[in-house]
């Protein structure tokens, strides 16, 4: 577990050491955003879905899962209303509040605590599945809105088609459950970019980390504060209580509860970022809450 959270750590250190010494330019971070939402993201949700289990993933754990981290989503969504804050920032608030880091901290965290990286797999199809695409697409119509593009419904049922992550992801679910899989000369490209999302979301992240105010200066600190307390406290929790009610119990409750307290990703930093609104909420609840997350998962994992 402390290996998953060091992995972290070291790279997005080098984001902020190269961001100090200036050997990147200013456009540093939105360019690698950028490249991590429209070329490695779409080609790594693509590649992770086309080789899922998807019948293993359908199970009561994904329930669970699913229900606890909507609920979360849903609770900030009223804090971020009566605050008076921007729709996009509310969305990306939101999104922080249930959005964990299934990808780069949960899969060593699933191997050392949960005993195997394939008991991460339900939160981390259902946010490819279902978050990623959902709040990109809303991050894309407050876009369009804030510019002053007024399309109406039709343009708003038409903003998923524009989405890149969500066509990676019904691309990888139609060929995973259709049985097809593309010859290696294309799948290799694929798989090398897919590579890059990862790292370049977490140099982003340091880039921005690095001549940034305290956590909490740029932000609202009961929206942060909100953040913060769904993400480490009311998401395991709440968790925890489906699991039971749900009559999951052993490793089975084990794995909802530490996958539900695991931290909010570095992604919606990446998406807040490609879209313009809520940054620094952003980076803020992807950094606290990473360093708060450690000793909800440890007390989790014992």
């Amino acid at each position: 577990m402390l290996e998953g959270f060091l992995v972290i750590g070291v790279v997005v250190a080098v984001g902020i050491v190269v961001g100090r010494m200036g050997l990147l330019p200013d456009a540093a971070t939105e360019t690698l955003s950028r490249t991590a939402f429209f070329v490695a993201s779409p080609a790594l949700l693509f590649v992770t879905l086309l080789r899922a289990d998807v019948a293993r993933v359908l199970s009561t754990g994904l329930v669970v899962t699913a229900l606890s981290a909507i609920t979360v989503c849903a609770l900030y969504v009223p804090v971020g209303m009566l605050r008076g804050r921007p729709r996009g920032e509310t969305v990306v608030g939101s999104m922080a509040s249930g959005y964990l880091n299934a990808g780069n901290l949960g899969l060593p965290i699933a191997t050392y605590a949960l005993g195997s990286a394939a008991e991460i797999a339900p939160a981390l199809i259902f946010q490819l599945a279902v978050l990623t695409p959902t709040y990109t697409t809303l991050l894309d119509v407050v876009a369009a809105r804030r510019r002053g593009e007024r399309a109406g419904l039709g343009g708003a049922l038409l903003a998923p088609l524009r989405n890149p992550l969500l066509l990676a992801t019904a691309a990888g679910l139609g060929c995973n459950v259709a049985g097809v899989r593309p010859p290696e000369g294309v799948l290799e490209p694929l798989e090398l970019l897919a590579d890059l999302a990862v790292p370049a979301m977490l140099l982003a992240f340091g880039l921005s980390l690095a001549h940034a105010q305290r956590p909490g200066r740029d932000d609202d600190p009961v929206c942060l504060g909100a953040v913060i307390v769904l993400k480490n406290l009311v998401h395991p929790l709440l968790a925890l209580g489906l699991g039971v009610a749900f009559g999951l119990g052993g490793p089975a409750l084990l794995t909802v509860v530490v996958s539900a307290a695991l931290p909010t990703a570095q992604n919606v930093f990446g998406y807040a970022v490609r879209f313009d609104t809520g940054v620094p909420l952003a980076r803020d609840a992807a950094l606290l809450t990473t360093l708060l997350s450690v000793p909800v998962l440890l007390v989790a994992a014992l």
